[in-house]
């Protein structure tokens, strides 16, 4: 059986993306969930609530709306607080556009990329993975 289709959203345009994974429990609303200014995650009833997002892959089955996640997200990216790539089951059209958004203002690549079922149960905390340009996740390092 074939791969399903991956997103891949202004991902990266030198190369791979590497990181440790932060897996969330639970989907995460950018607006109101994460505090763009630290890239922590603020929403008190978030089982990572008080987790960074900062340089790390983070793993969530999907997005949790709010149309204006897209601009927290955006804003995380120019305060240098972002994930360095979001892996998801479910594509999320608002965590894309940030992800576009943030190539067309900032220049800066932050893939967005949709794995199987199979592939995210893999994925947890503490993972070192690389993010690759044609939006494959490949465990680097068990944490």
């Amino acid at each position: 059986m074939a791969e399903p289709p991956r997103l891949q959203v202004a991902g990266p345009a030198s190369g791979p993306v590497e990181g440790v994974v932060l897996r969330l429990d639970e989907p995460l609303s950018f607006w109101g969930g994460l505090d763009a200014a630290t890239g922590e995650v603020i929403d008190r009833h978030h089982p990572q609530v008080g987790r960074s997002v900062t340089g790390r892959v983070l793993v969530m089955h999907s997005g949790r709306g709010s149309s204006s996640g897209s601009s927290v997200l955006l804003e995380a990216v120019r305060c240098g607080t972002a994930p360095v790539a979001i892996v998801m089951v479910e594509p999320d059209a608002i965590v894309a556009l940030g992800a576009i958004v943030a190539s067309e203002l900032y220049g800066v690549a932050l893939p967005v990329v949709l794995v199987d079922e199979a592939q995210f149960a893999r994925l947890r905390t503490g993972v070192r993975v690389d993010v690759g340009v044609d939006g494959s996740v490949r465990t680097i390092a068990a944490g």
